[in-house]
């Protein structure tokens, strides 16, 4: 695959995190270029395809919401219900279905076959790209990471999720993490 274009600012990012920040609090830089570091992942497998981007842009701010804003440890379902609502409620005319994958399938462990293949495929994989820090390269240059890892550094993300874990379960970071894993993952 050929360079990443790596775009600092997104307009459409800042706005849709702007209410939540106070939710999000100390997390949010964190958690910001979380979600700036897998939209440039996803978009680099989409072409880049103007035509997607504000769906990429939106399921990415919205798949981990529900840890923040509901406290949940299986937070997919909740994070769905937010993007839809807000989806509606504002009118921005994405394809729910579409929306509703990206979040719902964004941490399955097998490649998604289905409706919305291709954003949905993209998106599963530009998460888990960022979620084991460039480990698993999901066909991704090594090159590519390296150059998104340093326009977006994680600042304290990862950490930030082994935290919530144990806060969201009442103090266990094992059954946390165990929770967060059973309410997450798919297959």
């Amino acid at each position: 695959m050929a360079g990443i274009v790596i775009q600092q600012n997104r307009p459409r990012i800042e706005e849709l995190l702007a209410p939540y920040a106070a939710q999000i609090g100390d997390d949010l830089p964190g958690y910001r270029n979380h979600v700036y570091r897998t939209v440039t992942y996803a978009m680099h497998f989409l072409g880049n395809s103007a035509e997607l981007e504000q769906l990429v842009e939106t399921a990415f701010v919205y798949r981990d919401i529900a840890l923040w804003t509901d406290r949940a440890l299986a937070y997919l379902e909740p994070s769905e219900e937010i993007a839809l609502a807000d989806n509606a409620k504002y009118g921005w005319g994405l394809d729910p279905d579409a929306l509703k994958g990206a979040i719902h399938w964004h941490h399955k462990i097998t490649a998604y076959r289905g409706p919305h293949e291709e954003v949905i495929e993209a998106c599963r994989k530009a998460d888990w790209i960022d979620a084991n820090k460039g480990m698993l390269h999901m066909g991704m240059s090594k090159a590519n990471i390296e150059a998104v890892e340093a326009a977006f550094p994680n600042h304290g993300f990862h950490d930030a999720l082994i935290r919530l874990a144990k806060d969201n379960n009442v103090g266990s970071t094992v059954g946390g993490l165990i929770k967060v894993v059973m309410g997450i993952i798919k297959w």
